[in-house]
């Protein structure tokens, strides 16, 4: 059978396969690809309102910068660019993430960060009997750990640097000068690409409206109730407090003595991206309550305001999914990812 060469996703594979083993022919040999793991809740930080942020770090760092596809609960920012450029590039994200901690913690925890690195460039990082890998953690004072096992179908592995920020700066301009001595990396560089599914044993269950509901990435899939047994037993609320798979259930899914606790939360959202949101026809924003059980109301524009205020009301688990897939819609839009469901 002939592969169908214009389907975007093949054309989007076989892409990431060449930019992970080669540079294009007008790259200078300077240049250095880095790939960033991150959460979504990360990315959509250093993208920004209306993507604000991420444009100011393109332009004051020089990098070019591009973000996967908004669909999976992690994400890939690939950078590309001088270590000067990608440095400054990795320090304002960093300062963006200190900015966030300085928020909501009383004493800045460290800032992590997780590199993509091919494996066969992850013996340099650690270097003979580990003594590179010790180096950098003394002179930097961040803490470095290279993960043994390499990151599901590629030839990667996960490289978390951890420590105060100009800690973890110094320690990436340290890898990033490793990775450009040991280019091109040996051997065929297969990429890790997040997946679009979390397999079905560890994918989350939530209850809404009388209708289970298994959350796979972007998306909360219907679970008809005889694929329930497939789980296994449901885990105790406590020790020493059992819980029967049989035991019956409030329309919400919760056990008779577990009333459901109704709160709500509020949102603001760039009017220019509430469209993203509401869909054509309000389509979107009809997905979005059904699947998550959540009441949503968008308020109207306040004079003089560019943003918009939205209200997530239900259950604390209809309210968190509902949050999730909004994120996710701006997050894809914002990062120039064409939605075609």
């Amino acid at each position: 059978m002939m592969e169908n060469t214009t389907d975007p996703q093949n054309i989007s594979n076989t892409l990431q396969l060449q930019q992970a083993n080669s540079k294009p022919a007008n790259e200078p040999d300077h240049f250095l690809t880095i790939r960033l793991l991150m959460q979504g809740k990360e990315v959509g930080s250093i993208i920004g309102k209306r993507g604000d942020n991420i444009k100011a770090i393109r332009e004051e760092s020089g990098a070019r910068i591009n973000i996967s596809d908004g669909t999976t609960p992690e994400r890939i920012v690939t950078m590309v660019g001088t270590i000067e450029t990608l440095s400054k590039a990795f320090g304002m994200i960093c300062q963006k993430f200190e900015d966030d901690l300085k928020q909501t913690c009383t004493t800045i925890p460290p800032i992590t960060l997780r590199l993509v690195v091919p494996a066969s460039q992850c013996g340099s990082i650690i270097g003979k009997g580990g003594a590179k890998i010790k180096e950098i953690r003394e002179t930097t004072g961040a803490s470095v750990q290279v993960a043994s096992e390499m990151l599901p179908t590629s030839t990667e592995r996960a490289v978390t640097i951890s420590g105060k920020l100009d800690s973890i700066e110094s320690c990436f301009r340290q890898i990033c000068q490793i990775m450009l001595e040991q280019s091109p990396p040996k051997g065929e560089t297969i990429p890790y690409r997040p997946k679009m599914m979390i397999s079905p044993v560890h994918a989350p269950i939530i209850f809404a409206n009388g209708q289970a509901y298994q959350v796979q990435g972007q998306f909360a899939i219907p679970l008809p109730p005889n694929e329930l047994n497939a789980f296994g037993p449901l885990t105790p609320l406590a020790p020493g407090v059992p819980v029967s798979a049989a035991a019956p259930l409030l329309p919400n899914g919760l056990p008779p003595n577990r009333p459901p606790l109704q709160t709500q939360r509020e949102i603001t959202i760039a009017n220019d991206l509430i469209g993203c949101i509401i869909g054509r026809g309000g389509q979107k924003i009809s997905e979005i309550r059904q699947a998550s059980g959540a009441n949503i109301k968008i308020a109207d524009l306040d004079e003089g305001s560019q943003d918009r205020h939205v209200t997530i009301s239900g259950t604390p688990e209809q309210i968190q999914l509902a949050e999730f897939l909004i994120h996710s819609r701006i997050a894809s839009e914002i990062g120039g990812i064409l939605i075609t469901h």
